[in-house]
């Protein structure tokens, strides 16, 4: 103990890295350029703490095999007023990039219709961010000096250097326990637990539904209790006849909202069945349109998406959906990212089993819909091959996240020319893409036998985050840009990726019409073009988006 002690005493008073401490600051610099997503000073002092200590990091790193490998260094009289001479600099340079971020997240702001910042923002974000700074330096030279521990001993029985790569990876080896196994482990249970207790509460205003034809009533297969609590949103987010008939002007019926929670059953293949069961109790394969509605991580399915084709239909449509998680979708893709493609893929099979056993002239039209992680597990569900013979009609597949199967594939195969946020399909009679500026190809003709559409925004980082930015720029960030993307955005190799990570987090923190924040007026359009609705023209659309927007939708 006296050992590692020593160790971390020379490590923590030991002086800073010159390169370390400039490529930092250049870091810095860049983490606070404009993304997709304006942030507020405690975001974005982290986002520049943490690629400051990425640039270090790495600036340690080279400097380390540099010497490892022997190669000339400077003499020793000449490093203390280098390091003075690089402090100085770097500071110069964290104070500039930081004044000047307040302007640049004020262009992101301003292609996003946001107001801008207040003037405190750059003090918040140099506190919060020279904050994490330290905190990431001593975790960065305790590692240091754990290695060093171990190293020690090490020596007498290994080369200097076998002795330095052993001790490194035993280091590493006691962070990543640590971090993996204690750490990360206690934060994903007490994010867990958050999210079930939100799940579980039911405030006094959603009172059980009385009418027998709704999920959760007294003579529904599901309790009202083990619904979730977005199911029950689902649940009473009903339209009512009056409300569709005032808008199409002729007589309507209500809508049927099928819904099963996490809770009503154990397994993902008992949840479907419990749903196929619900659909057939209430009738829903008597209805004109039958729609598999996979929900988000939490649950959620938008009312902003649903309304539109409840209205447009008169109510004669079910919706059906099944509960896979109570965590957001990001959340969900990293603690359990199979368990949503599982469930989908039982409800879709489930459900399109008994659909494709009916006669064809005594069925509903079979569509499909997800938003964010229910188009990709809407998408993971299906199996082109095997709907050759008889296949659902259409999906409206809503925000992709950019891991979206299919969604990569017609992207990358666009028409050469066309940009990447709205890109032009080789098959546009199966695929069209759309965004609330350009609907062109969405209400152009020649639609085929299945009819897919994306929406998605320009500035979403959820669909437009990719994997490989940290080596190269992406097709999106090109000219022409979407509508909402920043014309100062610019980007740095790995500087980009962390930024579009943290975008990813905040996406609906804009205003509808951005982001990730999809608005009932284009999901309108999405679902009129893949519906083509009888009786429903253009007065009757101007209705439903007064309504809508009326319900701040």
């Amino acid at each position: 103990m006296k050992k590692l002690t020593l160790a971390l005493y020379h490590r923590l008073t030991g002086p800073l890295s010159a390169a370390g401490v400039i490529l930092g600051a250049l870091f810095w610099a860049a983490a606070l350029t404009p993304s997709l997503i304006p942030r507020d000073g405690l975001l974005q002092g982290a986002i520049g703490g943490l690629c400051f200590a990425v640039g270090y990091a790495l600036a340690v790193a080279v400097s380390a095999l540099w010497v490892w490998l022997g190669l000339p260094v400077l003499p020793k009289p000449l490093l203390r007023p280098i390091r003075v001479l690089s402090t100085v600099v770097a500071a110069v340079i964290m104070l500039v990039a930081a004044f000047k971020a307040d302007g640049w997240q004020d262009e992101v702001r301003l292609a996003l219709d946001m107001q801008p910042n207040g003037g405190s923002w750059p003090f918040i974000l140099l506190a919060v961010g020279l904050l994490l700074i330290v905190v990431l330096m001593l975790v960065g030279r305790f590692f240091a000096a754990l290695r060093d521990f171990f190293g020690a001993p090490l020596r007498w029985v290994l080369p200097h250097r076998a002795a330095v790569l052993v001790a490194s990876a035993l280091a590493a080896w006691i962070f990543w326990a640590i971090g993996n196994g204690f750490l990360l482990d206690a934060l994903l249970r007490g994010l867990d637990s958050s999210y079930r207790a939100v799940d579980a509460l039911i405030p006094p205003e959603e009172a059980q539904p009385a009418d027998p034809l709704k999920a959760g009533s007294e003579a529904s297969l599901v309790d009202w209790e083990d619904l979730g609590r977005q199911g029950r949103l689902r649940v009473l987010s009903q339209p009512t006849p009056a409300e569709i008939t005032a808008i199409s002007g002729r007589e309507a019926m209500a809508p049927l909202q099928i819904y099963v929670g996490l809770n009503s059953a154990e397994t993902p293949q008992e949840r479907a069945d419990l749903a196929l069961a619900e659909l057939k109790r209430t009738g829903a394969f008597e209805r004109k349109l039958l729609v598999i509605a996979t929900p988000t991580g939490t649950g959620w399915v938008d009312p902003a998406a649903m309304l539109p084709l409840e209205v447009m239909t008169g109510g004669d449509v079910a919706s059906v959906s099944v509960q896979y998680s109570y965590l957001p979708s990001w959340l969900t893709l990293f603690v359990d990212p199979v368990y949503g493609e599982e469930t989908a893929e039982a409800v879709f099979d489930t459900v399109y089993g008994h659909w494709r056993s009916l006669p064809r002239d005594q069925r509903p039209r079979l569509f499909l819909f997800g938003l964010s992680l229910g188009s990709l597990n809407s998408d993971l569900a299906t199996d082109a091959y095997a709907l050759l013979g008889d296949p659902f009609e259409g999906a409206l597949w809503v925000g992709p996240p950019f891991a979206s199967r299919t969604w990569n594939q017609v992207t990358a195969t666009r028409v050469k020319g066309s940009p990447a946020w709205l890109p032009q399909p080789r098959t546009p009679a199966v695929f069209r893409f759309f965004n609330a500026g350009d609907r062109s190809e969405l209400a152009a003709p020649g639609w085929g036998p299945v009819k897919i559409a994306y929406l998605q925004y320009p500035s979403d980082a959820i669909t437009f985050f990719e994997t490989g930015m940290w080596r190269r720029e992406p097709d999106w960030m090109k000219a022409p840009r979407g509508a909402g993307v920043s014309p100062a955005l610019t980007w740095y190799p790995g500087i980009t990726f962390i930024q579009l990570a943290f975008d990813m987090m905040t996406a609906t923190t804009v205003p509808k019409g951005r982001g990730h924040v999809y608005t009932a007026r284009d999901y309108a359009a999405g679902w009129h073009a893949l519906i083509q609705p009888e009786n429903f023209g253009d007065a009757e659309m101007q209705r439903l988006d007064q309504w809508t927007e009326e319900k701040g939708l």
